[in-house]
């Protein structure tokens, strides 16, 4: 049973996800404030975080960001409609993807399926090494663990993910649309930015600069690239 927490200060929302999540038999914990969301976070094990922007005391950003520090558990952003800000600032603070309010929860569900379908996907261990070097970047595949010249670097799940891609193919040229459909799934319903604003934060947390990056290429009007 798949176990999701939902974090709303909007008791309503919260009972209408709640109870359509359990129909598809889904283990559902609420929390309504930032604070007991990350406690949640820190002492449990969830395959999927829904959390909202609008928080009463710490901010959906602020526990996005200490989640972030401790576990690279899936996160869907609820935002305002429209503000696309929130959106933006979402993916900055790690999180996968986003859904505007108000929102359908059959758009809800499917979000949420299409991230924990993509998660279990693994490749068998026959057809992966356990471990990753290139220059002084180290990728350990089991623990999804990297570290660049011996510091450990905290990745989410989707950098992670975007990163393994590009690097077990090294050259080839990755546009939007592919790592959109690669690493969120074929289903996905994310855009373009979804996928630029991960390859940015990613870039700025393994280049020594990311203005002028040395793994993760842009390849102008077509998409990006490991270069080796």
């Amino acid at each position: 049973m798949k176990k999701v927490l939902v974090v709303d200060d909007e008791k309503l929302i919260v009972k209408g996800i709640k109870f359509s999540l359990e129909q598809d038999e889904m283990q559902v914990t609420a929390a309504y404030n930032g604070e007991d969301a990350l406690e949640l976070a820190k002492n449990n094990e969830y395959d999927i975080i829904l959390l909202d922007v609008m928080l009463p005391g710490l901010s959906g950003f602020d526990v996005c960001q200490a989640i972030r520090e401790f576990s690279d558990v899936p996160i869907i952003m609820l935002t305002a409609k429209g503000d696309d800000m929130d959106k933006i600032l979402g993916l900055e603070y790690g999180a996968d993807d986003y859904i505007t309010k108000p929102f359908n929860i059959l758009e809800v569900k499917a979000r949420i399926k299409a991230i924990i379908r993509r998660n279990q996907k693994k490749a068998p261990v026959s057809e992966q090494p356990k471990l990753l070097t290139e220059g002084d970047m180290t990728i350990e595949l089991e623990s999804r663990r990297v570290s660049i010249a011996g510091k450990d670097i905290n990745l989410t799940a989707k950098e992670f993910n975007i990163l393994t891609l590009l690097l077990f193919h090294p050259n080839k040229v990755y546009s939007r649309d592919d790592l959109l459909k690669a690493v969120w799934g074929s289903d996905a319903l994310g855009d373009g930015r979804t996928v630029d604003v991960h390859v940015r934060r990613l870039r700025e947390k393994i280049e020594t600069n990311p203005g002028d990056p040395k793994y993760i290429q842009t390849k102008w009007g077509v998409g990006y690239y490991f270069k080796k």
